[in-house]
């Protein structure tokens, strides 16, 4: 805990999605005194709201985005290297019909690329005739199939892979404060050496100061700081539905082509449930309130019936909708999945380092390059960390939930018929991933909010019972907590 002590820092980094939580890891892995604010959860924004990939980004090709898809192909071996626990690889089935978009020439070009970028680094590709297709994916529509393709992504868990490197940040030394707003600057001689706080449960304003302060709230408005008109980041909304994985059929992942408007969509296995998306429409929604509507619902839907025809989906097979908003660096582009989803970084006449843009999978490298321009700021020859090489923290996390249950049999009940979170789960939130109200434990640390109709609200109140003793709450902040839930599930679940 940061705490109202005046502590100086040599980096102060303000939003804990993924790419400030990266930034917070290198730095620190650098050797710099490092202190991370995020007014709400880590990963409460879009870092828990994406398809939940970490992939090479083949869809980049087609908008000649070589360099990006070459990036996204390394990091992704990283990440697949330094986080076995969270990044899995993930097969893809990219089925082929008469008349598409992209037909077989162009797509067996594209893997081939595809290939060649990755230098080795990729399993390799295999184009497939329509019984092999058909074989790996029963359920497509078989009418008009030509053929498909085999291709290897990986996949991971977006907000707790945020998590773990905002504790190997905590482990490098760097301080993580949750729940703690961001009220303004502070200034001296027209630049920023700090910012005031005021943490959530307290109510209490402090100062920390900084000799740089990085600005990594993403999509989100730069309240903090109304002396520094900075243009707020364009964005497109990309919204998910979750649907009985048995109601779709799906084996593995699928790459898909959208009929409505020929974008590039996934249906993604996601344990019991198939996630299918994502859109991808300009937005001028608050990143507050951003959630997907019926229209994206439908458009989901839609597309999704145009290969699975026996499967007829409708609103009612719906469990659960998002949506998060991108913040991309530029908007030149009047076709928003032809934006580059490259970053940009910008230091302001204050000093304050400024970063939009990029990508989930590409945050490792993005971190090592706003840690360059830190360095430079203080006037640091550049030191480079090794964060492609140290493994992420909480491999033994099964392990030690496991342990808890065996300790407490009460801990090892399901939350949930049918679903695997525990007690367990939740406790191991709170004492080792920072976990400190229900959204936390039930939207980030867990997925039952995502994966049961009622978004959680049922377990609710028996999830503040078990954590109660953990975090020191009494009756009236159980329900107060409680009430807090439902409006997060309210704000990010509801579709309108």
């Amino acid at each position: 805990m940061i705490g109202p002590t005046g502590q100086s820092f040599d980096v102060l980094i303000i939003g804990g999605g993924i790419t400030g939580c990266g930034v917070a890891r290198d730095a620190a892995m650098r050797g710099l005194r490092v202190a991370l604010i995020e007014r709400d959860d880590l990963a409460s924004g879009t870092s828990s709201r994406s398809s939940r990939l970490i992939h090479g980004g083949i869809r980049y090709l087609e908008h000649g985005q070589l360099h990006l898809v070459h990036e996204s192909i390394r990091e992704r071996e990283i990440l697949l290297r330094i986080a076995p626990h969270l990044v899995k690889p993930l097969a893809f089935t990219w089925p082929l019909y008469r008349g598409a978009r992209v037909g077989k020439v162009k797509l067996g070009l594209g893997l081939l690329a595809y290939q060649l970028l990755a230098g080795g680094r990729s399993r390799r590709h295999e184009m497939l005739n329509a019984a092999q297709t058909i074989e790996r994916e029963p359920s497509l529509k078989s009418a008009g199939l030509t053929g498909g393709a085999l291709y290897w992504d990986a996949c991971t868990d977006d907000a707790r892979l945020t998590v773990a490197t905002a504790l190997s940040a905590r482990e490098s030394g760097a301080l993580i404060e949750t729940h703690t707003r961001v009220e303004r600057l502070l200034l001296e001689d027209a630049k920023a050496v700090g910012v005031v706080v005021k943490p959530r449960f307290t109510g209490v304003s402090y100062d920390v100061r900084a000799r740089v302060i990085v600005n990594a709230t993403g999509i989100w408005d730069n309240q903090f700081s109304e002396a520094v008109p900075v243009k707020k980041a364009s964005g497109t909304k990309g919204a998910h539905i979750s649907i009985p994985r048995e109601r779709v059929g799906n084996h593995n992942a699928l790459t898909l082509i959208s009929p409505i408007d020929g974008r590039v969509m996934f249906c993604l296995p996601a344990g019991s449930q198939a996630i299918i998306g994502t859109t991808d429409t300009w937005t001028t929604e608050s990143p507050e309130t951003v959630h997907a509507s019926r229209t994206d619902v439908d458009y989901l839907l839609r597309s999704a019936n145009a290969y699975f025809d026996r499967a007829q989906l409708t609103q009612d097979d719906v469990v659960s909708a998002w949506a998060g908003i991108r913040p991309l660096a530029s908007a030149a582009a009047t076709n928003p999945s032809a934006v580059s989803r490259e970053h940009a970084i910008v230091t302001d006449s204050l000093g304050v380092i400024t970063v939009t843009g990029g990508k989930l999978t590409t945050y490792r490298a993005m971190a090592a390059e706003i840690v360059d321009r830190v360095q430079q700021s203080l006037g640091q020859r550049r030191t480079p960390a090794a964060t492609d090489a140290i493994a992420l923290p909480g491999a033994n996390r099964d392990e030690e939930i496991a342990r808890l249950q065996a300790e407490n049999s009460d801990l090892a009940v399901p939350l949930v018929e049918g679903l695997p979170y525990t007690g367990a789960h939740l406790v191991y939130g709170v004492q080792h991933e920072m976990a400190r109200t229900l959204s936390d434990l039930l939207i980030r640390r867990t997925h039952l909010a995502f994966e049961t109709r009622d978004h959680g609200i049922l377990s609710a109140r028996r999830v503040a019972d078990i954590v109660a003793p953990q975090l020191g709450w009494t009756e009236e902040t159980k329900s107060a907590r409680v009430r807090e839930f439902e409006l997060d599930v309210e704000r990010i679940f509801a579709i309108s």
